[in-house]
């Protein structure tokens, strides 16, 4: 395990991940770590917190497992969508229910019809989740849609609001869901889901250049994609520690 402007990496594969949350006596926080949420960590010591008190960050960008490997941490690369879907097929087998909360609204029931409609036998419930303040706490819409959750005690539970939000909202009410196995934020990948954002090609994604797909579909992405793509190489780089904690 290394550490990346202070947040801890673990790296496991997709198998070993999915082996903790069959193993979880309490609910398990998962972090799918990309050079944006760490940049966010850079500048807000106190969001570099939340991301330490969760269970395990995974290595989800694709410039973040370059990264790792140029200092010598062979670790497993793992997409958030692709690790929530493989948690979606466990709750098949397990016979686990499913909850989604956030998105734009519609769109996590639309990501739900859409599951529904792929595993047929799962239980899922979605909400839209209201509005969520930077330090992640939620207003009456979210705190209502909230109790709804809490009633329908998923052992899943897929948290869609973008990072800071989302990580901040899992650590202010992660102890409401007692029932929940993993709990995991997945930032855009209800979009995907439910229709209404496409993933890059898979030879794209293979070779590192979904952000170049992304940067095609939302040119108003391209500070985001500049932060990721060139401003955290950098800054990576200088000060990545050289040393195993």
């Amino acid at each position: 395990m290394t550490s990346v402007f202070g947040v801890p990496i673990e790296g496991l594969s997709q198998r070993e991940t999915i082996a903790r949350v069959k193993d979880a006596t309490r609910p398990f926080w998962i972090v799918t770590t990309n050079p944006e949420i760490l940049l966010a960590a850079r500048r807000d010591p106190t969001y570099a917190e939340t991301l330490r008190r969760a269970d395990m960050r995974l290595v989800d960008g694709f410039g973040l497992w370059i990264i790792l490997r140029i200092f010598g941490m062979h670790t497993c690369r793992i997409p958030g969508v692709e690790l929530a879907e493989s948690l979606m097929q466990e709750a098949v087998q397990e016979n686990w229910k499913i909850a989604m909360i956030g998105g734009a609204p519609q769109v996590a029931e639309q990501a739900a019809n859409a599951t529904r409609r792929a595993y047929p036998s799962l239980t899922i419930h979605a909400e839209h989740g209201g509005n969520v303040s930077f330090e992640g706490s939620d207003d009456t819409v979210g705190a209502n849609a909230r109790m709804r959750l809490t009633q329908f005690a998923p052992e899943i539970l897929f948290v869609a609001f973008g990072h800071p939000k989302q990580e901040r909202w899992i650590e202010k009410y992660l102890q409401d869901f007692p029932s929940v196995k993993a709990v995991i934020g997945i930032g855009g990948t209800l979009d995907y889901w439910a229709g209404t954002q496409t993933r890059a090609p898979i030879w794209m994604r293979s070779i590192g250049f979904e952000w170049l797909w992304r940067l095609m579909c939302e040119p108003r992405r391209w500070k985001r994609i500049w932060n990721a793509v060139v401003v955290f190489p950098i800054l990576a780089i200088q000060e990545i520690p050289r040393r195993r904690l």
